[in-house]
This record gives structure tokens, sequence and C-alpha cells, in this order.
């Protein structure tokens, strides 16, 4: 039996095979949506109705109900259950108190060391380096070691409280032994209390003499931080001939406390070595080695000494700074050491002003030496908080001689600390009775007599 069909009519008024367009069968049909159609603008275009089927789709499944196909993402709740995890509230990562205590103590042990390096830093939680409770630790935890409810309330336990001591005669006796050995530490200088006041003679100090506060000012000190701030690796320049005195001790106290400062580099330079034997050298070198990576240089643009292990050394931690993309080496030290005669040794030609004499170089200066390594030129400083007098001053370098009107009376004191037959090998003078003898018989050796002898 042959199947009836019937023709649909065109509400236009045609068949199906008339000449007038046909309207969509629904609103989501794509079938006769022309742009500009006899129907009207509103009318929805192909490309709305695409869009909006986008919206709407669903998996292709089949006739057991498994998806075939699926492009967006499926809005059926997980099956399984997330275990809960604090880390997916934040974006840092976890890390318990006993290997926080562990990470500490090893990284306590590494950077003691100034032969470790360590790697990647700005991934390293520096904060997290320093236990805040150390510091506190003089502090009485009285919550820690007796609970509040065993000391009052209903239900305490506590009877009397716990002392060091039983009577006022043990802790009269206890204070009293505290303050002898006070007051001998502060007779034989093994303290020092800078808040200790003292009985009041009426002698004042007279004032230092302006030449000896050369290198002291707030500007000197600004520069020199502001190149401790920006170095990554620290070389501090050391005479050789006085290693301890243009030491500052100050300063490498300052980085290992500061946490922001704790892990940059430190380096110990012995320049003009080529002024002392070599036995000299050697031995520094030897004792100075124990705390921080030492170096013998000698500040020459034409035949310098130590430059390639230098060099090594400072390419040794670019590398080793992958991280970043240059480093910078800052040079710090007491005036006329040869900071600038250093960086002019390793340019091998003259960049930074030198001259022979302190306080050349007043501003902080940055030196390109290669496309990872640049280098910091940086004021001399003098760190006055130290028992030095004014002849350790001139015997260190750190003033100018010619500006002194009496520079003769340090000369028995230089006398006094060098050995005879070194002098005597020096300036080939036989024998002295006195400071002022020996001055006569050098300046009658080399000439130096004024008119009548």
């Amino acid at each position: 039996m042959a199947k009836k069909t019937r023709e649909k009519k065109s509400p236009m008024g045609g068949g199906a095979g008339g000449g007038g367009a046909a309207k969509p069968k629904h609103s989501m049909s794509t079938e006769n949506r022309t742009k500009g159609s006899a129907h009207g603008n509103s009318q929805r275009s192909a490309a709305t109705v695409r869009r909006l089927k986008m919206y709407k789709q669903r998996p292709i499944r089949d006739k057991k109900g498994k998806i075939l196909k699926q492009e967006l993402q499926s809005k059926e709740l997980p099956s399984t259950r997330i275990v809960p995890d604090r880390r997916w509230f934040g974006n840092t990562r976890v890390i318990g108190q006993k290997q926080l205590a562990e990470f500490r103590d090893e990284m306590a042990e590494k950077t003691a060391d100034g032969y470790q390096v360590i790697l990647k830093q700005k991934k390293l939680p520096l904060s997290l380096l320093a236990d805040p409770e150390k510091g506190r630790s003089r502090r009485v935890k009285l919550l820690n070691q007796t609970p509040f409810s065993s000391v009052f309330g209903a239900k305490k336990t506590r009877k009397k409280p716990n002392l060091q001591m039983d009577d006022i005669m043990a802790m009269a006796q206890t204070a009293e032994l505290a303050g002898e050995a006070y007051d001998e530490g502060i007779e034989t200088g093994a303290l020092h209390d800078r808040d200790l006041v003292t009985a009041d003679d009426g002698v004042r100090k007279a004032g230092g003499d302006e030449l000896f506060q050369k290198g002291q000012s707030k500007r000197i000190w600004g520069e020199l931080y502001k190149v401790v701030d920006s170095s990554d690796v620290l070389i501090q320049v050391l005479d050789v001939r006085d290693p301890l005195g243009t030491r500052c001790e100050h300063l490498e106290k300052h980085l290992k406390m500061d946490a922001m400062k704790r892990h940059k580099h430190l380096i110990l330079l012995l320049n003009k070595v080529d002024l002392v034997p070599a036995w000299v050298t050697k031995r520094w070198l030897y004792a100075l080695s124990k705390e921080y990576p030492t170096i013998a240089f000698h500040a020459s643009v034409t035949n310098p000494f130590g430059k390639g292990a230098l060099l090594s050394v400072l390419r040794q931690f670019s590398r080793l700074r992958s991280d970043k993309q240059n480093i910078s080496v800052g040079f710090i030290g007491y005036p006329n050491v040869g900071k600038s005669s250093v960086i002019n040794a390793l340019r091998t030609k003259r960049v930074c002003v030198t001259a022979p004499i302190p306080g050349e170089t007043k501003v902080w200066q940055y030196v390109n030496l290669t496309k990872r390594i640049f280098l910091i030129d940086c004021p001399g400083v003098v760190y006055h908080d130290t028992e030095d007098t004014d002849t350790d001053a001139v015997l260190k370098g750190v003033v100018r001689i010619e500006k002194m009107d009496d520079a003769a009376d340090h000369i028995p004191d230089v006398v006094a600390r060098v050995k005879p037959e070194y002098l005597r090998r020096a300036y080939r003078v036989a024998s002295w009775t006195s400071p002022t003898h020996f001055l006569e018989q050098v300046a009658r050796n080399q000439g130096k007599l004024l008119k009548g002898g």
C-alpha cells in the first residue's frame, strides 16, 4: 500500500515548488535563513542560530548511554570525592615544624661556611631562615612552663611559686657574684658596656683633628651601603702589610646579622703582595682562608698577580647565579688599599681614577667587566668605633701625610714597631740612640739637609 503524502502549503501562498521562500520550521532551525530575507531584519541569522546551539550542545551518546563525543565540559558532578587539603586554599607550599627546624639548622650550617653557595635564591623563603623565637630566648615563657589553670582558679595545684633561690640571702649572694663578675669584666676590658655612666671629673676630651675624621661621614657610609645593597658578591680589599688593621669586622657582622644580606658572598683580597716577603703572604692566606675565600693580588695594569684566580672565581659565581641576567661585584675596604687599582688591573686599562693618596674616590662607580659581570668601585670607609690611635691611622694610610703639621711625632712609634735589623737593611743606618738620631742619619745619607747642615 502506497504511503500517502501531503503537500505543505507555503504560508506565502505558494507550494513547495512555488517561487516564494519558505519560513524556517522553528526558531533554532538554520534552513531558509538568509541575511536580508523577505521576512524582515528581525529574523535570526544562521550564524546566530549556530552560536545558540553551541550553548545548548549536549554530548552524543549511544543506545547504552555511553558518551561518544562531547565538545564542552560536562556539567555533571564528579563521582569521586576530593581529599581535603589546605594546599587547595593557597598558592604556597606547606612545611611542618620538624622539617622547618631541620631546614633552619642545615641552612645555618651552610651559610656559616664562606665556601658554600646557595642556588636559586629567588625561590628560597628567606623569612623562614631566621627563627623568630631565637632572639626571644631570654624572655620567660610562664605559660609554657606552668599553665594558668594550675596556678589560679578552683583547680589550682601549685602551692608556692617555683624560684631558683629559697630565701632572700641566696638572692643577694647571687646578685653580688654577678656584680663582681661585671666589674671585673669592665676593668679587664672583656666587657664593653656602651650605656655605662662614668663619674664626671670635669675633664673633657679634646676634639680630634678633622684630618683624622676623613672617611667617616654619613655620605661616605651611604655610598658604602649603596654598594652593599647593589652587589651580589663583595670583595673586601685588604692591605697585606696590615690585614687585621684594614679589615672592617663591623661590616662583616652587619652582613651576617641582616637576613636579606646574609647570603651575599664575601671574598678577602690581599693586595700589595709585592711589598712584603712571600712567606708573609703565605701565612696570611693560611690564616684568613679559614673564614672566607682569600686571594693574593698585585694590582698592576701591565704585570698583575692573581688576576687569573680572581677572574676564575667571578666566572664561577656568574655561572652559579644563572637565574640572574648579570651579577654585580662590589669592592669595599679602607682608603688607600687599592680598590680602584684592582678594577683597573681586571680591565687592563685605566677606567677608575687612582692616586697614591687616600680619599681619591668620592662616589661609587659602575664598571662593565663582561656581559654578565659588573664591577662597582666604592669610596674608602673608616670605621670610627675602634681603639685605633692617630699613629695607627697614619700607618694604615688613611691620612694624607702632606697635610699633617706634626708628622714627625709618629716616627718614634714606627721605629719601636719595626725590628732594628729591617731598618738597618732598608735605610743603611748602623745604629742610633733615639728616633731623632735615626732621622738625622737618614737625612745625612739621603742629602736632605737645610742650609748650614
